[in-house]
């Protein structure tokens, strides 16, 4: 960070940045109510050619003034469709309505597509990131480079570029880069400007620079009230109590009249200077008007309240501790806003200390300040300690409950939730909307919650509160996440008036329940009846076209977020980048996600999952180095993909390594994670590994057993799989239909058909699972390598569904294995029939009429093939390994086979054995496999040792 921003301030090339896209003139049609008025001006139809900017200029300032920025939009659209090209101090005005309505983006492509700047143009990007860079080091980072390419373009600067300037300086935290503006200000003859000197005062004595500050302060030609504060705190924070004392009486003597805060920022520090100089200070203050030990606690409580309504939390804890200091009487309204400030900086270690304080001052019993301690910690997630403050409080009221209630049901403890909302019915307090919206939430959650939530809502209607929004919305959440549809639309149709939060509720619910088309429905009346949307409709609704695949309705609900402006939300940003992955469309997918400022862990979760389901598994493992690089931290779900990812590519070295990263951020624990790792090792070769990880997880989990199950099946151990089957009836957990798969697949490789035939009919007598074709699959593969082809077919014959593709052609493989005639004609014209243009039926074929000399089927076969063009691409990128394999083995005394050669032709039988399909496979895996290795085949894991298979051929 540091390197960044101090190269940041040094001249450097300029970056190209994407176009501002143009706005329509729809984008105006959603306002909010304060905006109705400026309405007829905008709905003009056109405006004189001689207009000026200065017609506009009214409503952007009222833009300005509201924060309204669909207002600030829609004037934006209706200057581009008036034909008036915006001059300079138009687009100066727009990009800082943009600013102060806190869209950075547009400002940003506003600028960026000004064809002529000038300084103003300049000051007002500037004033943007100042405006946002609180918090964000890349907008300070970024602003920090506008003002080298600044320097690059203008010859000079005003105290008006300095100004957001000095704010992105106090925002970096750096001191460096406040000195090197200061000495910028020095040498364009601005640093004795009033402002300019003010804010490096501010800066310095922030950044503790006393001195620095000092020195400045005592230049300035003209100093008010504020700086002299500023100074007064700089030194009470640094403990200097002479120096504030000193400072106080020269600011007495200066003329001025201090304020109430610079008297309590005296008082609170000068204490140890003994009392003289206090009663000094506090009958200077008394003859001002200024203090009052009554009247103290209103004034502080007053002040601390207002920093809470703007949002400045540090404002209103700094703000506390100096009434602290200043040995103010506080009362319970003290702690209760300080509390509420604690929680919105989550920090915890100074929530602490405040608790402790109301303990030692006595206020700790106070309904009140408990109430504030548990809704403190509950928003910081320390629930347990929340949990402990209302267990300690000697009296409660609803408010307390509520507090409680809510935070078990946000920290996923949807159990003591309505453990406590039974305690609290039995207390006899009544209960209000509050009360129900939370303890509805958490039983949605629970297996018996559908139960629980009738009963819920029997009592909402019991004391007449079933139609607020509140309970409304989260009965109907409620019943649609456990599929009752009918009640959720009986509440629905029977609620009075228009509710945004229960038309959103229902409008999921639909999703939920797999009627999207529904959903989108419903969010097709709302739009036509011209009602209020918001944010989550429209996620929700792009969400529903994601489901559908609907793509084109899809990129019309990301056309209408734009112009809405909702497009900006990182909600909605990410429901959209969702809908084009689901919908396969990557290049828009990797274009919003481009475009998404700051994306969080969804956003790239959402990126990287939509790679590997479309088959962009490399692309999946590069977007995660990214995301790292980002100082995003992927979580459980993320880690599961790119384990997946690694398993379609079977890289097991890049497997470990996000083995070891999900190690190191401490998510190996989750058991989805778990299975994953195991599944991937074993599909990456390594069944050694996966089995450890197996031994070490909870062996209660069906999954789990079957990810172990198939795995050792893969790699051809038939017999440790039968014992693992064994061994996971013995742990008492119950086998589904893809554990029967696994089984039954390590029985067909192995060749053990009783125990085939045995598990393929336990399934469906002891646990009661219908073999799908799957199974029936595995059973004809088990029987057709054991050379039993007729029973096999038998077998496909009686299956109550049409037998796959892939069932046949494996029959037919074994059929020409076995010599069976009878068996492989009518598979193979099964086979041609379901796919005629599979080339394996008809080789197949031809190779059981030459094993049995039946040379004018062959022909036949072969025929049919060329009539209908069917090709077999040739393998001849090996033929040269072929050449030398043959020679060896000729060495050796190997004497060719021609039985299945296809044509009764003598010269040609031992050339077309040399060159069969096998022998190149096989010279293949001797030019690129090691004499001991693990190789793949297309179903499972040959280990070979020395050049041979345990499974002996047999797979």
């Amino acid at each position: 960070m540091y390197t960044q921003l101090q190269a940041n301030l040094k001249p450097k090339h300029k970056h190209t940045y994407v176009i501002f896209s143009s706005f329509t003139k729809d984008t105006y049609r959603n306002l909010p109510s304060f905006s109705l008025s400026l309405l007829p001006f905008l709905q003009k139809s056109h405006f004189s050619s001689s207009s000026s900017s200065s017609q506009w200029f009214s409503i952007l300032r009222h833009a300005i003034s509201t924060s309204d920025l669909l207002l600030g939009k829609s004037t934006h659209a209706r200057i581009l469709n008036s034909s008036q090209i915006p001059d300079r101090f138009l687009t100066n005005n727009l990009m800082t309505m943009y600013s102060r309505c806190g869209s950075l983006v547009y400002a940003r492509r506003l600028f960026d597509k000004m064809p002529d700047r000038d300084l103003i143009s300049w000051n007002s990007i500037l004033a943007a990131y100042a405006h946002s860079g609180e918090g964000n080091a890349e907008n300070v980072t970024e602003g920090f480079r506008l003002f080298r390419s600044l320097r690059e373009s203008i010859t000079f600067a005003s105290r008006l570029t300095l100004a957001p300037l000095l704010k992105l300086c106090l925002s970096s935290g750096y001191v460096w880069a406040s000195e090197t503006v200061h000495g910028y200000a020095l040498k364009i003859g601005l640093v004795w400007d009033e402002f300019v000197s003010g804010a490096l005062v501010n800066i310095y004595s922030k950044f503790g620079k006393i001195r620095e500050a000092k020195f400045l302060f005592d230049g300035m030609q003209e100093r008010d009230v504020v700086l002299w504060k500023v100074m007064l705190r700089a030194y009470a924070e640094n403990g200097f109590g002479e120096e504030v004392f000193h400072l106080f009486v020269d600011l007495h003597r200066s003329g001025l009249c201090p304020d109430d805060e610079s008297v309590q920022c005296v008082l609170g520090v000068i204490s140890d200077l003994g009392k003289r100089h206090e009663e000094q200070v506090q009958a200077y203050a008394i003859k001002l008007l200024l203090y009052s030990n009554n009247s103290n606690v209103v004034l502080w409580n007053k002040k601390l309240s207002g920093y809470l309504q703007v949002g400045d939390n540090h404002g209103a804890i700094e703000c506390f501790v100096n009434m602290i200091r200043s040995n103010v009487q506080y009362d319970s309204v003290t702690f209760l806003v300080a509390l509420a400030a604690v929680a919105g900086t989550d920090n915890l270690n100074l929530g602490q200390q405040i608790h402790g304080t109301t303990l030692k001052s006595g206020f700790y019993s106070a309904v009140i300040v408990g109430n504030s301690l548990i809704n403190m910690y509950s928003k910081m997630g320390c629930v347990w300690f929340a949990q402990k403050v209302f267990s300690e409080m000697k009296e409660v009221d609803l408010i307390s409950w509520n507090s409680m209630i809510s935070s078990y049901t946000q920290s996923g403890l949807e159990k003591e939730s309505v453990s406590l909302f039974i305690n609290l019915l039995r207390s006899g307090l009544r209960t209000d909307q509050f009360t129900l919206a939370s303890v509805l939430r958490a039983s949605s959650s629970l297996p018996e919650g559908l139960h629980l939530s009738k009963q819920i809502h029997v009592h909402a209607i019991k004391n007449d509160i079933v139609a607020d929004s509140f309970v409304s919305t989260a009965l109907i959440d409620v019943y649609c996440r456990n599929g009752s549809m009918a009640e959720a639309e009986y509440l629905f149709e029977n609620k009075d008036g228009f509710d945004l939060a229960t038309w959103n509720a229902m409008i999921f619910g639909y999703i939920l329940s797999n009627n999207s088309h529904k959903a989108l429905e419903l969010f097709s009346h709302m739009h036509t009846s011209g009602e209020r949307l918001d944010e989550i409709t429209i996620a929700t609704a792009v969400k529903a076209c994601g489901c559908l695949l609907m793509l084109k309705q899809g990129k019309q609900m990301h056309a209408y977020a734009m112009k809405s402006g909702f497009d900006l939300d990182l909600c909605v940003s990410s429901g959209i980048l969702d809908m084009y992955v689901k919908c396969g469309a990557m290049v828009d997918a990797h274009s919003i996600f481009n475009d998404i400022p700051a994306p969080d862990d969804v956003a790239w979760t959402t990126m990287i999952s939509g790679c590997v389901d479309n088959g962009e598994e490399d692309l999946a493992l590069s977007i995660y180095h990214q995301m790292r690089l980002s100082g995003v931290v992927p979580d459980e779900f993320t880690f599961a993909i790119l384990v997946k990812a690694s398993s379609c590519l079977t890289a097991l070295e890049q497997g470990r390594q996000i083995h070891a990263n999900l190690i190191k951020l401490d998510c190996s624990s989750d058991p989805f994670v778990g299975i994953s790792l195991v599944d991937m090792y074993a599909k990456c070769g390594n069944i050694e590994d996966a089995y450890i990880l197996f031994k070490r997880m909870d062996m209660r989990n069906t999954v789990l057993w079957n990810a172990m199950l198939v795995g050792l099946a893969q790699h051809g151990n038939g017999e440790e799989t039968l014992k693992l089957f064994e061994d996971m009836k013995a742990h008492g957990v119950e086998p589904d239909s893809v554990t029967f798969i696994g089984v039954l697949s390590a029985c067909s490789y192995t060749g053990l058909v009783s125990e085939a035939y045995e598990n393929f009919h336990l399934m469906r007598e002891k646990y009661g699972i219908e073999p799908e074709v799957e199974h029936y699959s595995f059973l004809v593969d088990a029987l057709g390598r054991a050379g039993r082809t007729k029973e096999a077919g038998e077998l496909i014959l009686s299956m109550p569904f049409e037998a796959s593709a892939s069932m046949h052609r494996a029959l037919l493989g074994a059929c020409r294995v076995q010599g069976d005639t009878e068996t492989g004609k009518w598979v193979a014209e099964k086979l041609m029939a379901l796919e005629p243009f599979d080339s394996s039926a008809y080789v197949l074929l031809s190779n059981i009429f030459a094993a049995a000399n039946q040379w004018d089927d062959v022909t036949s076969a072969r025929g049919e093939m060329k009539r209908k063009n069917v090709k077999k691409d040739p393998a001849d990128l090996i033929f040269a390994k072929v050449e030398g394999l043959i020679k060896r083995i000729k060495e050796g005394g190997y004497v060719p086979d021609t039985d299945f050669v296809l044509l009764d032709v003598e010269e040609e039988e031992e050339c077309a054995l040399y060159y069969c399909s096998e022998k190149l496979a096989r010279a293949y895996g001797l030019m690129s496999t090691p004499p001991s290795s693990v190789v793949p085949n297309a179903n499972r894991f040959h280990h070979l040792r020395d050049g041979m298979c345990p499974c002996a051929d047999y797979c």
